[in-house]
C-alpha cells in the first residue's frame, strides 16, 4: 500500500489501507511532497503488486502519469517491474466499499455501448453506437444474433447496469470528464455526472438515475478524459460511487492512438479467463513498451504510454469466465527450467482477433506472466522468436500468420530471486 503522509493522516482513508492490508498482507509505504518520493522504498521492496491509496483530489493527470513511471523504476530495464493500481473513490467511504471487495468476480454477463466479442462470453448485449436500432445480443446457451433496439437507449442501459447482473461494461465514443454521449454517428442520448451520482438523460429530457450496487469492471476504451479526475463531479468517481464499478481504466486526455485502451480487450476478453483485467492492463501496457522498443519514433505508442489509469485494487480478481480462445498457452517449470508452449486452436487463422472494432487492434505479442520473480534467464530453444524474459514475464513478438506445421516453444533457465 502506498498513500501520501496526508492521506495516511485522516482516518477514513486510513481504514482504506487498513482494509487493503488485512485483506492482502503486505506493507505500508507513505511519501510526502510528490509519489516520485515512494521510489526508494518501492525499490527496497521490490513488490510484485502495488495499490496507490489515493484521495480523488490527488488523483490528477500527473499523478497517474508518476505513477506508471514507478511502475518501470524499480530496476533498470526498460519494463514495468510491478502491477500497479490507483485505489480512489468519490470519498473514503466509496473507497473503503472497493477495498473491502473482497470475492474473485467471474465475469458471466457483458455489455456495451459499442461491439464486444459476445462469443467469448457466456452472454450479454451491445448496443450500436454507430447504427440507430440496432444491437446484437447473447443469451446463456445461445448465439449472438441482431436484435432491434430502441432509437434512444438511454433508459434501457441505466436499466442494464441497474438490474445487477451486468458484470463488464464497455463504451466508446465521445466523452468528457462530466458525460459519456451514447450515440456516435446519431444522436442519442447522455449518461452525465455530478457529485459522486450518476443519471441517464435521454433525447426527451427524461432523467434515469444510475443506481448499480453489484461489483463490476468497466472498460471505457475508446473515450476521452473518462479517466480524468478533475474534480468531485468526475465521471470516473460516479462510476466508482453509483455503479458498482470495482476496476476501471480510462485516458486522462483526449484519445486519439487507441493502443493501452482498446488493446486491453485484446488480452482480457478475447482470450477469457487467462488474465485478470489488472494483468490484462498490465500486460497490454509491456506490449506497449515492446513496440516502443522496436521503433523509438512511434508518436502514437509514446503518447499512449503514461496517459490510461487503471483504478482499483490490482490484489483483487475480476476474470472472465473460461470461454473460446484462438490458441492455448501454457509454462511448465522443472527446477529451473521453463518451457513456454502455444497450442493453436483455430489452424492459420489462430493469431487474429476475435472482433476487429475499435483502434490498435490485434498483433498483440504473447505474454506469459512468471510465478515467481526470476534472474538472468538462458534462451535454450526458441531464441529465433527473440522472445524478451524479464524478471516477472516473458513477452514473445507476434509471429504473423500462424503456421500449423511448426512448433511454438520456448525453453529457458533461470533461477528464482
Amino acid at each position: 500500500m502506498v498513500l501520501s503522509e496526508t492521506t495516511a493522516r485522516d482516518p477514513g482513508w486510513a481504514a482504506v489501507a487498513a482494509a487493503l492490508q488485512a485483506k492482502h498482507g503486505g506493507r505500508r509505504i507513505t511519501w510526502g511532497g510528490s509519489v516520485t518520493n515512494a521510489l526508494p522504498a518501492l525499490r527496497a521492496a521490490f513488490p510484485r503488486r502495488a495499490c496507490f491509496v489515493t484521495r480523488p483530489q490527488e488523483a490528477t493527470r500527473e499523478y497517474v502519469a508518476q505513477v506508471h513511471r514507478l511502475m518501470r523504476a524499480l530496476d533498470d530495464d526498460p519494463w514495468g517491474d510491478c502491477l500497479g493500481g490507483i485505489l480512489t473513490g468519490h470519498d473514503a467511504s466509496n473507497a473503503l466499499a472497493i477495498a473491502q471487495t473482497a470475492a474473485p468476480l467471474t465475469i458471466r454477463k457483458g455489455a456495451g455501448g459499442t461491439s464486444i466479442p459476445l462469443g467469448r462470453m457466456p452472454e450479454g448485449i451491445w448496443y450500436d453506437e454507430g447504427r440507430r436500432g440496432h444491437a446484437v445480443e447473447k443469451r446463456a446457451g445461445g448465439e449472438p444474433r441482431d436484435v432491434e433496439a430502441p432509437g434512444d437507449t438511454t433508459s434501457t442501459l441505466v436499466d442494464l447496469l441497474n438490474g445487477g447482473t451486468v458484470d463488464l461494461f464497455v463504451t466508446s465514443g465521445h466523452a468528457t470528464e462530466r458525460d459519456w454521449q451514447i450515440g456516435y454517428s446519431y444522436r442519442n442520448g447522455h449518461f452525465r455526472s455530478k457529485a459522486g451520482r450518476m443519471r441517464g438523460v435521454d433525447t426527451f429530457g427524461g432523467e434515469h438515475e444510475v443506481r448499480s450496487t453489484n461489483p463490476k469492471v468497466y472498460l471505457p476504451v475508446g473515450n476521452c478524459l473518462m479517466g480524468h479526475i478533475d474534480g468531485p463531479d468526475a465521471m470516473a468517481l460516479a462510476w466508482m460511487n453509483a455503479a458498482g464499478v470495482r476496476q476501471m481504466i480510462g485516458y486522462t486526455v483526449p484519445t486519439w492512438f487507441g493502443y493501452m485502451g482498446w488493446g486491453v480487450l485484446d488480452y482480457f476478453v478475447d482470450q477469457p479467463g487467462r488474465f485478470t483485467l489488472a494483468e490484462a492492463f498490465f500486460v497490454n501496457q509491456q506490449a506497449l513498451l515492446a513496440e516502443l522498443q522496436r521503433n523509438p519514433a512511434s508518436k502514437g505508442h509514446r503518447f499512449d504510454r503514461d496517459v490510461v489509469a487503471f483504478y482499483g485494487d490490482p490484489g483483487w480478481e475480476a476474470r472472465m469466465a473460461d470461454g473460446p480462445r484462438n490458441w492455448e498457452q501454457a509454462l511448465d517449470r522443472a527446477g529451473n527450467r521453463f518451457t513456454f508452449t502455444i497450442r493453436p486452436n483455430l489452424g492459420a487463422a489462430s493469431f487474429g482477433v476475435a472482433d476487429g472494432n475499435g483502434s490498435q487492434r490485434g498483433g498483440r505479442p504473447f505474454v506469459q506472466l512468471l510465478p515467481v520473480r526470476i534472474g538472468p534467464a538462458t534462451v535454450v530453444e526458441g531464441a529465433d522468436f527473440a522472445p524478451v524474459i524479464t524478471d516477472d514475464f516473458l513477452l514473445v513478438p507476434h509471429p504473423g500468420a500462424c503456421d500449423t506445421n511448426r512448433a511454438y516453444r520456448i525453453v529457458f533457465d533461470a533461477a528464482p530471486r
